[in-house]
């Protein structure tokens, strides 16, 4: 979705809250269902609360999780979780513990195998755009080249979840604009620390990529992510406003700041391959908002599922399972995170119409969906206790470590 267009639509309400608002979770919960008990939020911090209660839905019962921020309150923050690079990954437990965070749940969908490419390194990255204190991390892969289930109707791998430097959530669509200047002239920048670059282009890799191969990024197509890698790539490492390296594989390791390493697939390599060492190259890159407005301090992608309280149209009502989900109310100024349950007693889930509902339910205005399955992961730093730990039961059975999340961070 972005601010575009509006979407028109109503879902069909199949939820009914059968048992609502449970006590916390924490740790005791893993390897078991959760206990309903005594309904109401509980506070973790001022303006940060959290609640559990079941779900009728129509593969059967299933559990959730609710953590509600309010952004009005001056000592709430929200930022993007990530383990210090793109192409890196870590448990949410973990991310949250590592950033000081108080609570969180998992982001992005990502690049989590390559066995359609033997021998190509899966990266870990994620599908979409992310921004971290408000510098732009990575843009989005090709629509063919994501990972995750079919996105619904007039929605793209731009698309993101944001919060604005005036402190207000939003649904976006963020878009790479970016050039090389070159001898030769000026070409059009493809990609930026992204694990699949449009077919014929030239993608610029920083240090936020970490060091993880590049090879990645010439594989597959615009449409098709299972294609073959290109056979025809070239690099080219620029510090400094100037080539010092170039070679015809892309590499891998960890890159210095102020270098850029530019990686051709196709066209873009033919036109890399005209450089030499010492030659003079710009490269300029930024995101741009689909909606003018205010710069983002941070923002992950996803996809949509509410717009302005109606869900989109098309979006699937038949596949269920387990799920992540954030919400939008108040003007941007309240958040829903939603987690589902993965124990065996309500692994069923939900369908995406339903994850729409139930995010309307409670109160959204704006809903967006993140990766679910084994990913879904909400953690918190619980009243008592020093430690971030799951609230629900990791689908896996043990958390799974993702590129990506949204983190709670509060002083009070």
């Amino acid at each position: 979705m972005t601010h575009r267009q509006k979407r028109l639509g109503a879902g069909r309400s199949v939820l009914t809250f059968l048992a609502a608002l449970g006590t916390l979770a924490g740790a005791a919960l893993v390897g078991a269902a959760p206990a309903g008990a005594a309904p109401g939020w509980t506070r973790l911090a001022t303006g940060v609360q959290y609640e559990q209660f079941d779900i009728s839905a129509a593969a059967g019962v299933t559990h959730a999780h609710v953590i509600r921020v309010d952004l009005r309150e001056p000592r709430v923050r929200v930022e993007l979780l990530y383990p210090g690079a793109v192409a890196a990954r870590a448990t949410v437990s973990r991310l949250a513990t590592s950033q000081g965070a108080l609570a969180g749940v998992n982001g992005d969908f990502f690049n989590i195998s390559e066995t359609q490419h033997p021998g190509v390194e899966a990266t870990g990255a994620s599908v979409g755009p992310a921004i971290a204190q408000g510098r732009a991390l990575k843009a989005a892969v090709p629509g063919g080249q994501r990972f995750g289930p079919a996105l619904p109707p007039g929605t793209s791998t731009r698309d993101v979840f944001g919060v604005g430097t005036d402190r207000r959530a939003r649904l976006d669509d963020l878009a790479l604009d970016g050039s090389v200047r070159t001898p030769e002239g000026q070409l059009p920048l493809g990609g930026l620390n992204q694990y699949a670059l449009p077919v014929g282009s030239v993608g610029a890799f920083t240090s936020d990529w970490g060091g993880a191969s590049r090879v990645r990024a010439t594989c597959g197509t615009d449409t098709d992510r299972a294609a073959p890698c290109s056979t025809d790539t070239h690099e080219v490492t620029v510090r400094d406003g100037h080539v010092v390296a170039t070679a015809d594989t892309p590499g891998s390791g960890p890159i210095a700041g102020g270098t850029t390493v530019l990686v051709g697939r196709e066209a873009g390599a033919q036109h890399l391959r005209k450089l030499s060492a010492g030659s003079v190259v710009t490269v300029q890159h930024r995101l741009v908002t689909a909606s003018a407005g205010t710069a983002y301090r941070f923002a992950l992608g996803g996809y949509p599922v509410l717009d302005g309280g109606r869900p989109l149209p098309g979006l699937d009502d038949t596949t269920s399972a387990v799920r992540t989900a954030v919400g939008i109310a108040d003007g941007g100024r309240r958040l829903y995170l939603l987690a589902l349950d993965g124990a065996p007693a309500y692994r069923s889930g939900l369908t995406i119409a339903e994850v729409a509902d139930v995010m309307r339910k409670l109160g959204s205005v704006d809903a967006f969906s993140l990766d679910g399955g084994g990913s879904t992961t909400m953690a918190a730093r619980t009243p008592g206790t020093g430690a971030v730990a799951a609230l629900n039961h990791p689908s896996g059975g043990a958390e799974r470590p993702v590129p990506n999340g949204i983190g709670v961070f509060s002083t009070g």
